[in-house]
C-alpha cells in the first residue's frame, strides 16, 4: 500500500482515500474475473493483510464440490441455502460479522477455503465504480476506493468506461422501468456489467432505447451463463 494525501475519491465524493492499490491492467483483469465467472478459475487478487471479506458480515456459500472446506467447517455452524441448489450450505458470520473460521486475524482454512472465497473479489466494485454496501462494508468500502486500474491502451480504457456504463444502466433501471429485472444489490451489479460490457462496447449502445439495450442485455447475459458447446 502506498500512503498518500487525502484526496476525494471521484466515485464517493467526499471520501477521503487514504492509500492507492495497483489493480492491474483493465483488460489483463477483466478476462480473468469473467473467466472466473464461467467457472475456469478463481481470482489472483493481492489482498496483501486485508480481512474486509471475513469481517464485512458476509454468509459464505459451500457447494458440494468443495469437500475440503465441509470436511474443515463444524457441521453445526452450517445451514441449508435457501434458493440456491439442493446440496449447498452456508457459513453464517458470527454476530459481530467476522466469519466463523477467522481467528486473530487469520482464516484457519485458507488451504481449504471454499470456491466462494476463492472467487471473492472486491475490484469488481472498483471497475463498476460502486461501493460494496453501507456501513457495514466499511473496511472493503475503503479497499474498493483504494484500487486503481492502469491501461496500456485504448481498448482497456474502452472495456472500463463500458463496465461502468452498463453498471450505471443497470442501477438505472433497477426499479423495472425497461421492462426487465435486474440485480439491486451492489455484487449483483457488478457482476452482471462484466457478463455484459459487450452490449456497451458496441458502438450503437449511445444511440438505443433503454428497451433495446434491456433486451441486449438480457440475450448478452444468457449468452454467457449458457453452457460452452461441446
Amino acid at each position: 500500500m502506498s500512503p498518500i494525501a487525502p484526496d476525494p475519491c471521484p466515485d464517493a465524493p467526499g471520501d477521503p482515500v487514504e492509500y492507492v492499490l495497483a489493480a492491474g491492467a483493465f483488460g489483463v483483469w477483466l478476462a480473468q474475473a469473467r473467466g472466473s465467472l464461467r467457472g475456469s478459475g478463481g481470482a489472483e487478487v493481492p489482498c496483501g493483510d486485508c480481512t474486509g471479506c471475513c469481517t464485512s458480515g458476509y454468509s459464505i456459500q459451500l457447494r458440494p464440490t468443495d469437500t475440503q472446506t465441509l470436511a474443515a467447517v463444524p457441521a453445526k455452524w452450517l445451514v441449508e441455502s435457501p434458493g440456491f441448489a439442493p446440496g449447498q450450505k452456508t457459513l453464517p458470520p458470527r454476530p459481530d460479522g467476522t466469519c466463523r473460521m477467522l481467528e486473530g486475524g487469520r482464516c484457519t482454512i485458507y488451504a481449504q477455503r471454499p470456491q466462494t472465497c476463492v472467487d471473492y473479489d472486491c475490484r469488481v466494485f472498483a471497475a463498476a465504480g460502486l461501493d460494496a454496501g453501507g456501513p457495514e462494508k466499511a473496511v472493503i468500502n475503503r479497499r474498493v476506493r483504494a484500487w486503481r486500474f492502469n491501461y496500456p491502451g485504448d481498448d482497456d480504457r474502452r472495456a472500463h468506461e463500458a463496465v461502468r456504463a452498463a453498471a450505471a444502466f443497470i442501477r438505472r433501471v433497477g426499479d423495472g422501468s425497461a421492462g426487465i429485472r435486474v440485480p439491486t444489490a451492489p455484487m449483483g451489479i457488478a457482476v452482471l456489467a462484466l457478463k455484459v460490457v459487450e452490449v456497451f462496447l458496441d458502438p450503437s449502445s449511445p444511440a438505443r432505447s433503454d428497451a433495446e439495450t434491456a433486451r441486449a442485455l438480457v440475450d448478452a447475459s444468457r449468452a454467457f451463463d449458457a453452457p460452452p458447446h461441446p
